[in-house]
């Protein structure tokens, strides 16, 4: 049976209540097929039976971050559209050591981290490229909304298909030990990463000032008011000189005219504009 349009009205407000995400009308069949293993893992015969459910007791909080991890989206891979990282690599990063090279500090946020792809392919990056950071004090914070998927990155645990998307052979050999039918990260990795529970229309715990965030591929889902607050708040984190990295179909200008892109095709990197 369909959803029902009442139901997904409901589950539309409780998404934008709680996360800010914005499902548009017509989202019904992914709203189904997110909510149907969550309606039958949690004792309920249907999606209709689930709603009832927190219609009933709408301060079962527990149920609801059940329901918005299970709508959020996760999708992610290792090098996601390789253009960011090569930008990485050859614009931001020497760009950095070069001002930091007294300082010997260095702090990223990636604040929507999945299942940890993105910022395992980070420190990845930064490892194979930037040995001289092994003496440097370089702290990297990974966030993200899901409780649940948040296990999945400290874990760091990948399926054969996951690390076949987008993962070189060369350095899925070096960092990754084989686990049955999984690879995972090895534990260095793994501890050079602090992963932490944040959600973005909340208050934000107090943060390193950051050289380098990662906002890739998630203000897409915000209204232009979440974006601008955002946005505001990444501004107010960022080194002056510091680098943001945001999805290939996010520009901030028509929100938050502070930020301006640098040159380099496709990477999705600003920077704060000087004045």
């Amino acid at each position: 049976m369909a959803l029902q349009q009442s139901d997904f009205d409901f589950v539309q407000k409780l998404i934008q209540q709680k996360a800010a995400i914005v499902l548009d009308n017509g989202k019904q069949y992914f709203v189904e097929s997110r909510l149907t293993p969550l309606a039958q893992n949690t004792g309920h015969d249907s999606i209709e039976k689930l709603i009832l459910a927190l219609r009933q007791n709408p301060h079962n909080s527990r149920m609801i971050e059940q329901v918005v991890e299970a709508i959020t989206i996760h999708e992610t891979s290792f090098f996601r559209d390789i253009h960011p990282f090569k930008c990485m690599k050859e614009v931001v990063m020497p760009s950095l050591l070069e001002k930091r090279a007294s300082q010997h500090t260095l702090n990223l946020w990636c604040a929507a981290c999945s299942s940890g792809q993105e910022p395992y392919t980070v420190t990845m990056l930064l490892r194979e490229n930037f040995p001289q950071l092994q003496s440097w004090n370089v702290r990297f914070i990974a966030t993200d909304i899901s409780n649940q998927i948040l296990g999945r990155a400290r874990e760091g645990k990948f399926s054969q298909l996951e690390v076949n998307r987008g993962l070189p052979a060369p350095l899925l050999l070096k960092h990754f030990e084989k686990q049955g039918l999984e690879w995972q990260i090895k534990p260095q990795l793994r501890s050079s990463i602090e992963f932490r529970k944040l959600n973005l229309i909340d208050n934000w715990p107090p943060m390193p000032k950051m050289d380098v965030v990662f906002l890739r591929n998630v203000l897409i889902y915000f209204d232009v008011e979440t974006k601008r607050r955002i946005l505001g708040e990444v501004r107010k984190l960022l080194n002056p000189d510091g680098f943001l990295f945001l999805g290939a179909a996010e520009m901030p200008m028509s929100i938050d005219n502070a930020f301006e892109r640098i040159d380099y095709p496709r990477s999705g990197c600003y920077k704060l504009r000087q004045t």
